[in-house]
């Protein structure tokens, strides 16, 4: 069944049907709609991602000169809990920059670690590496969201003009502040998203995630280039002390538990929407490790997605909503099919639902791996692309339990029950 005979011939058969014909099963005629309606949603769908292509594909990348005159000084923030098995290694990355270490400081802020990782900090052998505990300044204060309470502190005792914040599972490249810095001199940006990969791919769940974060990435390099939307990662982004203060830092969306990154973003939006912009080199992606297991991968997901209806951008919101529902409607079909007719006729039309389905998802494959393919290539991860059509029916089914559970749902992030 050729997807136009769907998308076109649908409504006008069911009006001129005759009346022997109308003796299908209700739930017959409603896969039928279904499938016409999603044939409109891909289309949707399908220009988004060729919209974000185009948009990625346009978007110059950054090559920083070789100096950097005069360095400004930059306050790295890094909120930790129970990472002692990282944050060695994340240290050593920040701290071995190329960019002079009298003009950077690292300010690390535990989160009532129940591990090593305050004292790995505080015995750390550099001089510009300082530790603060979150659990000393709130005296059991009980909060929705430590993180965004953790950066709060750590801005407020920063002396650097720039904030770059990351996590304490990441490493970076010996140019990231340099590169950060030139960008931030040269388009005098005040809030600055930049990439984020996944280190490892050793199982089917990790190239999964992979997949799944390639295709985030390249929505939020083009959503941001075109100020189409905004996106980022709290893993890899910088801003400025001022523009941080002059929204109120957090204030207003600090009972919100996730958000440190995006909801941020938005609040530094409203008021410089010409100086929020994307940093595209190779010179600042900042890997982080994937989840480990399938129970840690929901609950970040979930995590993510349980802020999706507090954004203030509505166009992002748009964006959201088309996605959820053209999944909901790939998942919906089949289970339809299993208690419905799958093949019928009307005027003459052989309808065959499976078939139908079966288009759609092929076609949403292509457009999807045709818009992924240049974002791969910047990250050098094109071999990924091969698992791509293999991981798809799972990418659905996830994105519909995670975007459901991320509204009515709780999870657990780092040993905590968050609602």
């Amino acid at each position: 069944m050729p997807p136009a005979v769907v998308f076109y011939s649908f409504p006008w058969s069911l009006s001129w049907a005759k009346p022997k014909e109308h003796s299908l099963a209700r739930h017959t005629y409603m896969q039928l709609i279904i499938l016409s309606v999603s044939w409109v949603f891909f289309v949707l769908y399908a220009a988004l991602l060729l919209y974000y292509r185009q948009s990625w594909v346009t978007m110059p990348g950054f090559i920083a000169p070789k100096d950097s005159s005069p360095p400004i000084k930059i306050s790295v923030i890094i909120p930790a809990r129970n990472e002692a098995e990282n944050i060695i290694a994340c240290l050593d990355a920040v701290c071995n920059q190329v960019y002079p270490t009298n003009h950077f400081e690292v300010i690390v802020i535990d989160d009532h670690s129940t591990d090593a990782t305050a004292g790995l900090v505080q015995n750390y052998p550099a001089g510009n590496v300082r530790l603060l505990s979150l659990k000393e300044i709130m005296q059991g204060e009980l909060l929705n969201s430590y993180k965004k309470k953790a950066i709060e502190i750590a801005v407020a005792q920063a002396t650097g003009e720039l904030i770059v914040c990351t996590d304490a599972d990441c490493s970076m490249p010996p140019n990231w502040l340099h590169t950060i810095a030139a960008f931030y001199q040269q388009t005098n940006a005040a809030f600055i998203a930049m990439p984020v990969s996944y280190n490892s791919n050793n199982n089917f769940l990790e190239i999964f995630q992979s997949l799944d974060f390639l295709t985030l990435q390249g929505i939020t390099g083009a959503s941001v280039y075109r100020r189409f939307h905004s996106m980022c990662n709290g893993a890899n982004l910088a801003y400025t002390k001022k523009a941080f203060e002059q929204v109120g830092g957090f204030k207003g969306i600090d009972n919100i538990a996730s958000g440190d990154d995006m909801l941020l973003m938005h609040k530094i939006y409203r008021l410089h929407p010409v100086k929020v912009l994307f940093l595209k080199s190779k010179e600042v992606i900042v890997e982080t490790a994937p989840m480990k297991t399938l129970k840690d991968f929901f609950n970040q997901r979930i995590r993510w997605a349980s802020k999706a209806d507090k954004y203030d951008d509505k166009r992002i919101i748009t964006v959201l909503l088309l996605v959820y529902l053209f999944n909901v409607l790939l998942l919906l079909l089949p289970v339809l099919c299993i208690f419905g007719h799958s093949t019928f006729k009307i005027q003459n039309t052989t309808f065959n639902i499976p078939e139908g389905w079966l288009y759609l998802l092929v076609s949403k494959t292509i457009i999807e791996i045709f818009f992924l393919y240049p974002v791969a290539k910047f990250f050098s991860r094109q071999q990924l692309l091969w698992f791509f059509p293999l991981a798809q029916p799972f990418h659905i089914c996830y994105t519909v339990i995670a975007g459901w559970l991320g509204k009515f749902g709780t999870y657990q992030w780092k040993d905590r029950n968050v609602k």
